[in-house]
């Protein structure tokens, strides 16, 4: 089903030029033996130099956009319509684990805003659908049992349970970047008080229910404004102290922190991009103080985040390429792998990821 809305790749593409990095950040080539010997990040250089050391890691697109045939939904689409007939998290682990992978990422909220658990604060969730299965759940236990941590995904875009926020759903990027809007145009995308409180509760939820996480996404952190980010990171912290906390800051090669729109992250992202052949700098400096900051670069094993009908794998050399990229230039790889609509991950997706093992030596 085709639309005319933006896709989220020019949507952030968009997004990103309003988060540019402030003068006060620079990346400096390496640290004084002061800051290797802590640095001003709230986790110890061994507890991120062990999430590193996993290296590689499946992210799992999956929920309402997988049926409604698009990407960024509109959030009018009725739980229903989620309707997984065949629906195998256990396959969606042991694949990620016999490619060599040694964590993965649920999406458990995406754009449309429907929940793949059973969340009491709103009924736009699994409990609702045409398959009521608590997916997160199931996907924490799968992990466990394979040997595979378990990291959440939450999108702060959130097209169904708006609050009064404006979504990048509502607005033409084009005409509100880098300044004040004219007459009645519309302000740039933000989220409500009301939001924010919605999310923290959901958040609350993922992060005390399902035992122990590696990984927490916030997707799209730069509508949340720096108050609310803020404490948000904090709250993260406290439910899972040994967590890595990633706000996104969209697409690009990593080299830019983006302090106004996606500050304090434990993690840089590379979406859709490499890092520099130089190699991605993790010692930054922000706000005086040094910092340790590992990347983590993302990309569909195809052209599309969620499944499409006839999103073959990318070839088998652009793979290769990409994940031997990641370990020359010191990144992490979060190799998206979606799910059909029937909740199993296509063979075609299984087979190109055990050639990448292969050609990989892993």
């Amino acid at each position: 089903m085709k639309t005319s809305r933006l896709s989220r790749r020019q949507a952030l593409r968009a997004i990103s030029l309003t988060g540019a990095a402030l003068p006060a950040i620079a990346a400096i080539p390496q640290a004084n033996a002061a800051e290797e010997a802590q640095g001003s990040q709230r986790l110890s250089l061994t507890q991120l130099r062990g999430w590193e050391a996993l290296q590689y890691g499946m992210f799992i697109h999956f929920g309402m956009s997988t049926y409604a045939g698009e990407e960024l939904p509109d959030g009018s689409q009725p739980a229903s319509m989620y309707a997984p007939n065949r629906l195998d998290v256990d396959q969606w682990v042991s694949v990620a684990r016999d490619a060599g992978m040694k964590y993965a990422v649920l999406t458990t909220k995406h754009v449309a805003g429907h929940c793949l658990w059973p969340s009491r604060h709103t009924d736009y969730t699994v409990a609702n659908s045409g398959n009521k299965t608590d997916v997160v759940e199931q996907f924490v236990n799968a992990c466990a049992k394979r040997g595979v941590k378990p990291g959440f995904y939450y999108c702060s875009w959130d097209n169904h349970h708006k609050f009064g926020s404006q979504t990048p759903s509502d607005v033409h990027w084009t005409e509100v970047m880098n300044r004040f809007p004219q007459g009645d145009e519309k302000l740039a995308p933000f989220t409500s008080s009301l939001y924010q409180t919605f999310q923290s509760a959901q958040i609350h939820e993922l992060l005390t229910q399902y035992g122990e996480i590696a990984e927490v996404w916030i997707d799209i952190p730069g509508v949340l404004g720096p108050g609310y980010r803020r404490y948000l990171y904090q709250a993260i912290a406290e439910l899972q102290p040994n967590a890595v906390i990633m706000m996104n800051t969209g697409i690009g090669t990593g080299e830019d922190l983006k302090y106004d729109y996606a500050w304090p992250s434990d993690l840089i992202a590379i979406e859709r991009r490499l890092p520099p052949e130089s190699g991605h700098r993790k010692w930054r400096e922000v706000d005086g103080k040094s910092y340790y900051i590992p990347g983590e670069l993302c990309d569909p094993i195809g052209k599309e985040w969620f499944f499409v009908e006839g999103d073959a794998p990318r070839p088998d050399d652009d793979l290769l390429r990409q994940f031997q990229a990641c370990r020359r230039r010191g990144v992490n790889c979060l190799l998206d792998v979606p799910p059909g609509k029937n909740g199993v991950i296509p063979a075609m997706h299984v087979d190109a990821l055990m050639r990448l093992r292969k050609n990989a030596g892993l």
